[in-house]
């Protein structure tokens, strides 16, 4: 059974960072291409990063160069480094593996169950 497990959510201040961890089972992070998403309260779950089974990096609009994906084969992790947080960027996130090449939330195989992320004005 595949399993992505997400940690390092929680309550921060507007203006502050947290660094989110998607730990995999059964799937190779490196072999797939993996993703971030979430979805804010009465919100569609929206793209918030991904990464290619290369180096190659996507992002949503609204990151505007505030987070960073990337991830460690070693540990078979997938990490999303936040900064400059804002209160729009309370949700859950979830950390998500996709079937082919195409990152979008219908070409996602398996998702986490998602970790909270709070901010605060």
């Amino acid at each position: 059974q595949v399993l992505l497990v997400e940690s390092g959510g929680g309550l921060v201040q507007a203006g502050g960072s947290l660094r989110l961890s998607c730990a995999a089972s059964r799937i190779s992070v490196g072999a797939n291409a993996m993703g971030w998403y979430r979805q804010g309260p009465g919100k569609q779950r929206d793209l918030v990063a991904g990464i290619s089974s290369g180096v190659t990096t996507y992002y949503g609009e609204f990151v505007k160069g505030r987070f960073t994906i990337s991830r460690d084969n070693a540990k078979n992790t997938v990490y999303l480094q936040m900064n400059s947080l804002k209160p729009d960027d309370t949700a859950v996130y979830y950390c998500a593996a996709h079937r082919g090449m195409v990152i979008s939330a219908d070409q996602v195989r398996y998702w986490g169950r998602g970790t909270q992320v709070t901010v605060s004005s």
